[in-house]
């Protein structure tokens, strides 16, 4: 009971930790903005623009898909659909629900479908992230050359050292001792009455299997590959859509966006990171002063465009597979 207790006691400060994040980005983003210049911003927008927006974004999430698949070793790799389906169940509760919840929900669903190991599937999802931040700060530093002054420039340097030598480090250790410290760690939580041995040095096995893509070249190489493929193509989206509103900056432009957004996600938020989205792609566009009633309408666009498709994925999957596991009982009688 007591552990219980504490578990929703830190979901539960979670969550507000999130709200409380949301609340002062949304106050930063919103503040000294006069609702009527951003409204005649958004009355000027050429809209036809979404298009080729909503197509990369489409792209950019089949890539990001390919990129999750290739996470799992060869030998346990599950199949691109149950993969692409689960990612996007994952970002429709990612948008509908605080703290993240996406991140489980993904993890159950391709369990579900594929019978794939829950630890191993944590694994993939601990290398995505690491994968994710490195090769944005990648592309940021590559675009150096081209871009304005970036005032967090410092920072994201420090957070990209600290992230290199955690994942050589964690390269290192997987390489030369495999499982062995997972599984050393899960027996000494053998003196908890709620461990069985067994199955926590299996999860352990399985976790460990699933960073196969921390340890492995190709799986390296290939993790990279569709890594960086997939956030140029959702920068481009980005791109697609700063043209509707003729904010006559170039793809490097919104490249910078992409990243600031993406190191953003970082933080703790509300569902859709409501306020953290708006507040870094302000952040973003500062770069270029942009006057803030056209970067927070253009932000605002923006969002939508990344939170009414998943919406409407994620219910499509939901409802497909409710059905189906309805007509199947039916079936058999």
């Amino acid at each position: 009971m007591g552990r219980f207790l504490r578990r929703r006691g830190s979901q539960a400060a979670l969550v507000v930790a999130g709200l409380a994040c949301s609340a002062v980005f949304t106050y930063l983003a919103v503040r000294g903005v006069r609702l009527s210049d951003m409204w005649r911003s958004l009355r000027h927008s050429n809209y036809w623009w979404l298009l080729p927006a909503l197509g990369a974004l489409v792209l950019g999430n089949l890539l990001r898909g390919f990129r999750w698949q290739y996470l799992f070793a060869a030998e346990t790799r599950p199949p691109y659909r149950p993969v692409f389906e689960g990612m996007l169940i994952g970002q429709f509760f990612n948008n509908v629900l605080p703290a993240r919840a996406g991140e489980a929900a993904r993890i159950v669903y391709l369990n579900q479908q594929t019978r794939t190991s829950r630890a191993e599937t944590v694994g993939t999802v601990v290398s995505e992230r690491a994968y994710d931040v490195l090769s944005v700060l990648l592309i940021l530093f590559v675009t150096l050359p081209w871009l304005p002054h970036v005032s967090w420039l410092r920072a994201a340097a420090i957070l990209a050292s600290a992230l290199f030598a955690g994942m050589v480090v964690a390269c290192v250790v997987l390489t030369v001792y495999h499982a062995r410290p997972a599984r050393w760690l899960a027996r000494r939580l053998a003196w908890l009455p709620f461990v069985d041995v067994e199955r926590a040095e299996l999860a352990a096995e399985n976790l460990v299997h699933g960073m196969a893509a921390l340890r492995r070249p190709r799986l390296v190489v290939a993790a990279f590959s569709w890594t960086i493929a997939s956030w140029v193509t959702l920068g481009m989206s980005g791109w697609f859509l700063m043209k509707g509103f003729d904010l006559g900056l170039s793809p490097i432009a919104a490249m910078l966006v992409t990243v600031a957004i993406a190191l953003g996600m970082i933080l703790p938020s509300s569902p859709a990171a409501v306020g953290v989205f708006e507040a870094a792609v302000l952040v973003g566009l500062n770069a270029y002063s942009i006057p803030k009633p056209e970067a927070l309408s253009y932000a605002l666009v923006l969002h939508a465009l990344n939170f009414f498709p998943y919406i409407a994925a994620g219910v499509l999957i939901l409802t497909v597979r409710v059905r189906s596991a309805r007509l199947r009982p039916e079936a058999s009688r």
